[in-house]
This record gives C-alpha cells, structure tokens and sequence, in this order.
C-alpha cells in the first residue's frame, strides 16, 4: 500500500541544501519512475497538494512547512543509445538522477555537453524545469524532449521548443502545480574523456575558489541583464550582511548562508534588505532565483 510507506510531518530542513525548512504534511520516497507516477496520481485522487522534492537545492521552504505530500524523488534509471557514427549519444535519463553524477559519468566516458553541471546539486528533473545552468551552458543545450506527467494524469514526450525556455526558467516552471517531469531525453557530442574531465576539474575548481562551503540554496537571486547579482550586492557594502543566523556569504555575495539554526523568515528579511539597498543604490530589481515553497 502507497500510504503505508508515508510519513507525517517529516522535517524538511534534513532534505534541503539550506537545511531550512518546516515539515511535511505527509512525506513520500520512490525510488522509480512508475512509483513516481502512482504517487503523484494517488495524491490527486486524495486531492492533497503536491511538491516534487530532488536534491533539495535552489528551494527555500517556508518554517510552517507543506500540507499536502511531498514527494521525494530517487527515480534514476538510464538509457544509452550511441549512434552510428559514435558521434553523439542519446541518454533517457528518470527525473531522479542525480545531475552532477550524470555529468561525471558521461565525461569519464568522452561524452560532452553535460560538465557545466558537475558542481550543480540537482536532479535531472529539476534541471529540466528550471533550466538549470553554469559556466555558460545550460539545461536546454542538450534536452532534445521530456517526459512529463500533465494535471489530467496524461503522459506525452515534449520537445524542447515546447518549454519555452529561457534564462533559469520554463514553461514548467511558470505552471510548476500542473506538471511532473518523469524523464528526460539529453543528446551529448563525442570528444575525449581528457578534454572532458579537464572542463570538469576547472569549473569544480573554480566553484571551491569562489563559492561557500555552508548550507546554502546555490544562487539566490537570477543575474540582471548586463550584469551579475553578486557584482551589484557586493558593490552595495552587503558581503557579510546578517539577519540572525543567515549571511549573506563573505566568499560570493550571490550566496546566502545558514551559520547554523537559520529560519526561512529570516532569509526573507535579508532576501528583502539586499533587494531595497541594490534598488536604492543601482536602480536594479534583484529578482530571486529561487523557490519559494510553502505559506
């Protein structure tokens, strides 16, 4: 029985980067494509409000936490088809699969397109919806389709045109209660597995140089067009800048921080005091990368 394996009232702070977080009114692990779709179907049917959970990254859940189910997902099965002239792969990868993993076995193996997200915590379903990005490449680069779950339980492969893609975001993510990623289909370019790796090795060395090693959601707020957040609240004296238990990082101003007991409420407060000093100073609307999840 589905319901048999769901917990109530599960801490969410333990399933989140930030490790912030109230708790789960009902709570939920699969570990397959299928479960993954006969939860959010039986949720549905108990007409609970539904929140897909990957890595946990790039969320900040609220301290009264969810009603509904939260479903955390594990679903990572994948498929490989080469093509004849072994110059690129098709990978069908489950929503649940782990993207810098991905992108660590696939360089290993000569494959390219992927080493951007080597140092990104997100699942490849997650990925798809926000179009998760770094070091110039992006989701988008190399989805060719996703398998998604609609409001009305049909299931249907969407190319890549038809999510609308654009910086950090989707159609999916513009109408996140309507739609499940189940899979993704990715399309990878043949080179060395050396050329690979070393791309891999320079952006995680670069992210240990230039971002911090504390809880934290990655980026909080999308780059201005021309320019980057964490230029600007740099510029704007706020490197360091706390409210309570939250900073915002001495290392990447773009980073928000938990030093240990944070509250969602109070990376608000700091989310708001670093928007008004980078509008009143620059004349520039921060606008936030992240999810906000819950009341």
């Amino acid at each position: 029985m589905l319901d048999a394996n769901i917990r109530r009232n599960e801490s969410l702070a333990r399933h989140t980067t930030l490790r912030i977080g109230g708790p789960a009114e009902f709570f939920l692990r699969v570990e397959t494509r299928t479960a993954l779709q006969q939860a959010v179907q039986w949720a549905r049917t108990q007409h609970l409000d539904i929140f897909i959970l990957g890595n946990g990254s790039n969320i900040l859940v609220s301290d009264a936490g969810l009603r509904g189910l939260v479903i955390e997902n594990h679903a990572d099965e994948i498929q490989e088809t080469e093509n004849e002239k072994r110059e690129t792969l098709s990978v069908i990868a489950d929503s649940g699969v782990s993207l810098p993993g991905l992108a660590n076995r696939m360089a290993r193996r000569g494959w390219r397109g992927l080493e951007w997200g080597i140092g990104v915590p997100a699942t490849v379903g997650a990925a798809v919806v926000t179009n998760a990005g770094a070091h110039n490449g992006a989701m988008s680069d190399t989805l060719v389709r996703a398998e998604i779950l609609d409001a009305q339980d049909q299931v249907r492969w969407w190319l890549r045109d038809e999510l609308h893609y654009s910086y950090r975001t989707s159609y999916l993510k513009q109408n996140a209660n309507q739609f499940v990623v189940l899979r993704a289909e990715l399309e990878l370019q043949r080179d060395e597995p050396a050329n690979c790796i070393a791309r891999m090795n320079q952006y995680t060395e670069h992210r240990r140089r230039t971002q911090p090693t504390e809880p934290s959601v990655g980026s909080m707020f999308k780059n201005p067009p021309g320019d980057y957040a964490g230029r600007l609240i740099e510029a704007a004296g706020l490197k360091g800048t706390r409210v309570g238990n939250v900073q915002v990082s001495k290392i990447h101003a773009n980073f928000f921080v938990n030093l240990g007991g944070a509250t969602a409420s109070q990376v608000m407060e700091l989310v708001e005091l670093v928007q008004t000093q980078v509008r009143e100073i620059f004349e520039v609307e921060l606008e936030l990368e992240i999810q906000l999840v819950g009341a």
